[in-house]
């Protein structure tokens, strides 16, 4: 025991920084969320009147935000399973050529991104202006900018690499002898693709979806600047909440709820993940 114990000493530091930074920022917020704000002033309660509140008022955006988060997670992972997929098993020798652009492309600030995309989204953006001059549109299409569409589409570019990786490692985790054994034993292609390929990807699959929908949950930024007035997420109001109108306890609150939401959310694509993706 004593072995063990000492061999548990070097985790230490990571476990004290995990818990400084991480978890007890989270227990604090916690507790304001059940706190009274007078005068602008914390003061200490037990009350759930805060998560009335978020119900009451927040609904809308809570539900807006999960519903856009999950288009947003399930396009990022399909595309990125696509080009994990070509990596893997159908570019041969340029495998590693694709899988370097995708990491050169984490390269890319932020904001750079968004910038990037409003250039190419806006009335007299790249899109636009070819469309126009191919004469499929008589004048420039306003929707593609300040909208949930332009959020959907900025958010996918940034987190397609987020959703190849974890992809690729899992698809090169399996081995082709199984693969060349379905073949001989007469699978075909879709078969083979069904049975092995996918169930061994899940964690992969998983791991790409959830890093998509949390990060596009939590987002306010793109939001803001792609998505206009009419495009607001629950990651706005948080971040009004805390800043503008220094209300801790609704924002804690509504972190939460959004905190809760996205729980369930996983925790039924596992669920159905697990289910689907069982071989036959």
């Amino acid at each position: 025991m004593a072995a063990i114990g000492r061999h548990r000493w070097p985790v230490l530091p990571a476990f004290l920084v995990f818990a400084l930074l991480f978890v007890g920022p989270l227990a604090f917020f916690l507790v304001v969320s059940f706190w009274r704000l007078r005068a602008y002033k914390l003061v200490p309660d037990f009350t759930f009147d805060n998560y009335l509140d978020v119900w009451q008022e927040y609904l809308h955006a809570a539900i807006f935000t999960l519903l856009i988060s999950l288009l947003i997670a399930a396009i990022t992972t399909v595309i990125g399973f696509m080009i994990a997929y070509l990596a893997r098993f159908r570019a041969g020798r340029y495998g590693g050529l694709i899988l370097f652009v995708v990491l050169v492309t984490l390269f890319g600030g932020y904001l750079v991104k968004i910038y990037a995309w409003k250039t190419i989204l806006g009335t007299n953006g790249i899109l636009n202006s070819t469309l126009v001059d191919l004469g499929l549109i008589d004048e420039p299409l306003a929707w593609l900018l300040y909208s949930p569409a332009a959020v959907v589409i900025t958010l996918v570019n940034f987190l397609l690499p987020f959703a190849v990786l974890p992809i690729y490692g899992s698809l090169r985790g399996i081995d082709e002898v199984p693969l060349a054994a379905a073949r001989d034993l007469g699978a075909n292609a879709a078969r083979v693709f069904r049975d092995i390929v996918l169930p061994q990807c899940k964690p992969g699959i998983f791991a790409a979806f959830a890093v998509s929908f949390l990060i596009t949950a939590g987002d306010y930024v793109t939001p803001r600047l792609v998505g206009g007035t009419n495009t607001f997420m629950a990651g706005n109001f948080i971040e009004s909440q805390f800043i503008n109108r220094l209300n801790a306890p609704i924002g804690s609150a509504l972190s939460y709820a959004m905190l809760i939401g996205c729980g369930l959310v996983l925790l039924a694509f596992q669920k159905t993940l697990t289910r689907v993706l069982k071989p036959r």
